[in-house]
């Protein structure tokens, strides 16, 4: 097939596909399996849409939110899910993620992969306040979903409450209000025994 710009469209979208398939260590609230990043996205992008009045920059660009939570784990295709608190893989996550970036946007037309390319480039920065309320559910989801479930991940790594709270404090960033309710969650964990002090 020639390489039009539907094809090239097509085949951006087939290999997104593949997201589906890589597993994060967070676990449905039902089910107790592993989430997977596709899910994770479609999570964040209903998120944004029903608690985008908290953030803390009124008149949010909502659909530029949208779009970055939606396309900012497509790296994981080739990079993999990092567990947040796994400072080993943190330390070239960037690099890796960017080098699939590069691949993946560049299956897209030129001027596509350029606007999704800026896009997560402005998420991975979290300098604009739309890049920083996208920041803010991304860490807030997990948590949300730890919470659901009785701290399974947290309690299967034994990660601690100090560790959550330093891992996720800059949910502040974008939404202080996001970050007042994250924190009352944490302190009900820690007081069901879902979250060590």
């Amino acid at each position: 097939m020639p390489l039009t710009r539907i094809t090239q469209q097509i085949r951006f979208i087939a290999e997104a596909d593949k997201l589906k398939e890589i597993l994060r260590q967070t676990l449905c609230s039902q089910s107790r399996r592993q989430e997977n990043d596709a899910e994770h996205s479609w999570h964040l992008a209903l998120l944004v849409m029903t608690l985008a009045e908290h953030g803390n920059t009124p008149g949010l660009d909502q659909l530029r939110v949208l779009k970055m939570v939606v396309i900012h784990d497509l790296v994981e295709i080739d990079a993999g899910d990092t567990f947040a608190y796994d400072t080993a893989r943190m330390a070239d996550q960037h690099a890796r993620e960017a080098r699939a970036a590069d691949r993946i946007f560049g299956l897209l037309p030129e001027d596509q992969a350029r606007e999704f390319r800026a896009l997560w480039d402005e998420f991975e920065a979290k300098e604009t306040p739309e890049a920083k309320f996208a920041a803010a559910v991304d860490r807030f989801q997990p948590m949300l979903l730890n919470c659901l479930t009785g701290g399974a991940a947290w309690r299967r790594h034994g990660i601690k409450y100090a560790q959550v709270i330093a891992r996720n404090q800059h949910i502040a960033d974008g939404s202080k209000i996001l970050w007042d309710y994250a924190r009352q969650m944490l302190d009900e964990a820690v007081a069901a025994g879902h979250l060590a002090k």
